[in-house]
């Protein structure tokens, strides 16, 4: 990481240095880090690092052990079935929510990090992909004007990301996850609510699935997947949603 200047919101900054480094695997999980050591290599004091780690910790990244650091959190094939839980049951109806109140800037805003999503898959750099696919997400659900469930999904892909496994390769390239999106943004340009909020559905749980299938794991029940079955049933929460 490289130090950081003295700008106004110092601890956000921090806390984003830190994150990137745990997504980049520059920091590995399950080790231990200092806070003086953070605080010293980013060039700030102790205390931003600290408010830093408080935000970190709430997002489930790590773990502050008294006396002993800052412990890098590890991510067990539970915790990815429940985060990809959590994202149908939060993200889905957010995005049908926000397709209603969307825009011609908000769309456009959507096609340009649709447009950076596709450049960056045509020249293999997945980095810069993922980092413009969490824009295209975030952008997506802003309209419904819920700051912190749109920083709460954010938050949850950063868990996911540590891992630092990527499903591109496995069965699907960078440019099908980017067909994956494509499917999106014509639901939400068409103004259909219902047909994005299937897509959506359909682009999460096939993520869970081939992640859940690097980690060799099968349901939590031992048969069907969790993240099936939430998303099986989302059709029955919009009913009651609308009706």
């Amino acid at each position: 990481m490289k130090p950081l200047g003295s700008e106004k919101s110092l601890a956000a900054r921090v806390s984003e240095a830190v994150r990137m480094a745990i997504v980049s695997g520059e920091f590995e999980p399950g080790r231990l880090y200092s806070v003086n050591d953070l605080a010293n290599q980013l060039g700030v004091s102790r205390t931003p690092v600290r408010e830093a780690i408080i935000r970190l910790s709430a997002a489930g990244m790590v773990r502050f052990e008294r006396g002993r650091g800052i412990r890098i959190l590890e991510i067990t094939a539970k915790d990815l079935e429940e985060i990809f839980i959590l994202r149908l049951l939060l993200e889905v109806p957010a995005a049908r929510h926000a397709v209603s109140l969307m825009g011609m800037d908000q769309i456009e805003t959507l096609k340009i990090h649709l447009e950076a999503m596709r450049s960056a898959a045509l020249r293999g750099d997945e980095h810069a992909m993922m980092e413009s696919d969490r824009s295209f997400h975030c952008a997506l659900l802003a309209p419904a004007g819920n700051v912190r469930l749109v920083e709460c999904i954010d938050g949850l892909r950063d868990i996911v990301l540590k891992r630092g496994k990527s499903t591109a390769g496995q069965s699907r390239t960078l440019l099908d996850i980017v067909a994956e999106h494509d499917g999106v943004l014509s639901h939400v340009e068409s103004g259909d609510a219902d047909g994005t909020a299937s897509a959506l559905a359909a682009h999460i749980q096939h993520t869970g699935r081939l992640l859940l299938l690097q980690e060799g794991a099968g349901g939590t029940d031992g048969s069907r997947l969790s993240i099936d079955w939430a998303a099986a049933h989302l059709g029955t929460f919009a009913a009651r949603e609308h009706g």
